[in-house]
């Protein structure tokens, strides 16, 4: 299998140190990427947390990594005007040393909230996809990979003016579903999946911390040896990468089980 692994950062901190040291674990591993959400904060009053601005973020984590790409998972193209984006795009790859994946999206319903806070229109789903069709025209052209995310058919049909594709969450049938509607649309398309993880270096390890946070059902769960008997599925079914977000996104441990799994991919 030739499929690459990517990890998400921790954003919801105050301390940048935090996502840069995931970072450099995960360059250490032998990761492919690391990517940032874009994102203003994460949950309701009075447990809301903050979070680091995206693209300060990716320019931080571009500078204090060599080898590693570094992308956004994904930025949000109601957020900014078409043109600016494209420009803080062109900054990070420059300052990445081309190392930059841009994934961009219209944004979700759980998102609206972030938007009106600031006096930003959110908008109807047509709105958000003209906002997205117009981002990915504002960086076509561009010298390095744009990806569109989402599962929605409005947004599928944009892919074809992209260089990829990325669906977060779901099954590996969902995938497969997904793959064959934009594969019609877009046969070139790079095939991208994430989702959510919990890991550790063996299963006991990573179930111990499956009882202490009581994960969603579609978290997946286990030592590299498992983790990577169930990626196995997202990759037979299409995916040319895997992206894991680890609940416990700010242990740097998790980098180095992520590792063994891309090396178990690959075998």
């Amino acid at each position: 299998m030739s499929v690459r692994v990517g990890l998400t950062l921790p954003s919801f901190v105050e301390d940048p140190e935090v996502p840069i040291a995931v970072a450099r674990a995960a360059e250490d591993a032998g990761l492919d990427a690391v990517f940032v959400y874009d994102h203003l904060w994460r949950g309701d009053p009075p447990n809301r947390r903050p979070a680091l601005e995206c693209f300060a973020l990716l320019g931080a984590i571009a500078a204090e990594t060599s080898r590693i790409r570094v992308g956004t998972l994904v930025a949000r193209a109601t957020l900014r005007p078409a043109a600016t984006l494209a420009n803080s795009f062109r900054t990070a790859q420059r300052v990445s040393g081309g190392r930059l994946i841009a994934a961009i999206g219209s944004g979700d319903s759980q998102s609206r909230a972030e938007n009106e806070a600031f006096g930003l229109p959110f908008g109807t789903m047509v709105d958000r996809v003209d906002a997205l069709h117009d981002a990915v025209r504002a960086t076509s052209g561009d010298d390095y990979p744009v990806w569109v995310a989402g599962h929605a058919a409005q947004v599928r049909e944009i892919v074809p003016l992209a260089d990829g594709w990325n669906g977060w969450g779901g099954d590996a049938q969902k995938l497969a579903s997904d793959v064959e509607l934009v594969r019609e649309l877009a046969p070139d398309a790079t095939i991208t999946w994430g989702g959510l993880t919990l890991t550790g270096p063996d299963d006991a390890a990573a179930l111990a911390k499956a009882e202490q946070r009581a994960p969603a059902d579609d978290v997946l769960i286990g030592g590299p040896a498992r983790l990577a008997e169930q990626l196995s599925a997202f990759v037979d079914n299409g995916a040319e990468w895997v992206i894991l977000g680890p609940i416990d996104s700010s242990n740097p441990d998790n980098a180095a089980c992520l590792g063994e799994v891309r090396v178990l991919l690959q075998g």
